[in-house]
């Protein structure tokens, strides 16, 4: 009798395990209390997320946005065919680079006007007439040094901008954003534990994410 009421036992354990095993979805309890609810997640796996390739290897599509708008601005906004944000992209990195190439050809000339006065020498250049002397030299260098650097902190910010713009709009673009997102209500009665149960209206809002669902590119 004790042999068999061990072999239901181990029988029952070995179904309880291959059901468990078998479930595509894992329950989690929500809340806690009265109103609690168990709800069914399913587990999300890094191959379902890797719907894109770059050079042979699968990845995330944001991943890929980023990494193509790291090796040439602008890439990343075409493979997310967000085409109008080209001459932002080109004109925010554009015009840092032309500032900062600006101040940095301002600052050389300066500095070899220094070098001309130290030795004795006639300073040469398209600006050596507004030049006079030593002394306007070193505070022409200070002023272009520093604009330099400036501009050198604003080419950084644009590129970075660029990058973070393509991942995000990766991340959003597999997003239903059509009319009908599935938004719900109903009355429902709300639980609080200060108060008694109290009507309410209930509202849900479904939004369907397609990554999952995309073939590899």
């Amino acid at each position: 009798m004790t042999g068999n009421r061990s072999q239901l036992t181990a029988g029952a354990t070995l179904l309880a395990t291959l059901l468990a095993a078998a479930a595509p979805a894992r329950a989690q309890v929500v809340t806690a209390g009265p109103d609690s609810a168990v709800v069914s997640t399913p587990p999300v796996t890094d191959a379902s997320r890797r719907t894109a390739k770059l050079f042979g290897i699968a990845m995330t599509e944001p991943s890929k946005a980023g990494l193509l708008a790291v090796m040439l601005p602008g890439a990343g906004q075409i493979y997310n065919r967000k085409f109008w944000k080209l001459p932002l992209v080109y004109g925010a990195i554009g015009g840092t680079l032309y500032g900062e190439f600006f101040y940095q050809s301002r600052y050389k000339e300066y500095l070899t006007a220094l070098d001309d006065f130290a030795n004795k020498r006639k300073p040469s250049g398209p600006n050596a007439a507004q030049i006079r002397d030593s002394s306007y030299a070193v505070r022409g260098l200070r002023v272009y040094r520093t604009q330099r650097d400036v501009f050198i902190a604003y080419s950084a910010l644009a590129y970075s901008l660029t990058v973070l713009d393509a991942v995000v709009d990766a991340h959003l673009k597999d997003f239903d954003i059509s009319d009908d997102l599935g938004l719900q209500w109903q009355p429902t009665l709300i639980w609080m534990p200060t108060a008694a149960v109290t009507p309410g209206l209930s509202l849900t809002l479904t939004l369907n994410n397609t990554r999952s669902r995309r073939p590899l590119k």
